[in-house]
């Protein structure tokens, strides 16, 4: 498996199961509509590439979590002995911040290989297989009820 740097976000909210990425990726204009109405913005500035690529959502573009470890030399908080810090415990949405507190210990834990594989595994529809992403209640495929975070 061939690590996509792009998608490793430094706060642990691992990019290969954001849904703004995926909505992007897909060209899903649907979801790309429903999400605009949660993130408050039009389905049009819905595109990400991953945290660390050239192609941020609006939100991420401006996250002090991935500006404090860039400037630390780190590649995430799994790195860092001040985690959590305050960024983290003021973080602005209560499921990002739960994943954060679930990944960034099993990031230190695995190591980044592992960790993303275990991600992706945990982001897998339990009935049928296909991909969920972070907040997802629901399978889009199976239409079974979910929770992966």
């Amino acid at each position: 498996m061939q690590t996509r740097q792009e998608l490793l976000a430094p706060c642990g909210l691992y990019c290969g199961v954001c849904s703004i990425l995926m909505a992007y990726r897909d060209k899903n204009e649907k979801f790309k509509d429903r999400l605009s109405t949660v993130y408050d913005c039009s389905p049009d500035e819905i595109v990400c590439e991953g945290c660390l690529s050239e192609v941020r959502f609006r939100y991420c573009e401006t996250c002090s979590i991935r500006v404090c470890a860039m400037e630390k030399g780190y590649e995430g908080c799994h790195q860092c002995d001040q985690f959590p810090c305050s960024m983290i415990e003021n973080f602005p949405m209560p499921l990002g911040k739960k994943v954060i507190l679930r990944a960034i210990p099993a990031w230190r834990e695995l190591g980044t290989e592992k960790w993303i594989q275990e991600e992706e595994k945990r982001y897998r529809c339990p009935h049928c297989g296909y991909e969920l992403f972070r907040g997802a209640r629901r399978c889009r495929s199976c239409k079974e009820t979910v929770d992966p975070d």
